[in-house]
């Protein structure tokens, strides 16, 4: 399984909007294509939100699927347009 840490600053004051509609818009959308949300947090101190999303495959063909699909292009409003920094690397557990 591929894990991804995706840790985004949300425009100042749009923290809660961006979680309304990432919970409604995205996280079933991004289940739909086979992904699991394994973890999501956000901290209004810094408008910081950080989830950890997986899939039991090939993690950049699902996540090219998923972009280039229709059903993300119809995401109106988009929540992108609220994220004012992205940052996303690929991720392993450690056993402790």
């Amino acid at each position: 399984m591929e894990t991804q840490v995706r840790v985004y600053r949300i425009a100042p004051r749009e923290l809660e909007t961006f979680v309304e509609e990432w919970r409604e818009k995205v996280a079933p959308l991004r289940r739909s294509f086979g992904f699991d949300v394994l973890g999501t947090w956000a901290s209004e101190e810094d408008d910081t939100f950080l989830w950890v999303i997986a899939h039991d495959g090939d993690f950049a063909t699902a996540d090219r699927a998923y972009y280039s699909s229709p059903e993300r292009a119809a995401l109106d409003p988009d929540p992108a347009r609220l994220i004012a920094e992205q940052r996303t690397f690929m991720a392993r557990p450690i056993t402790p």
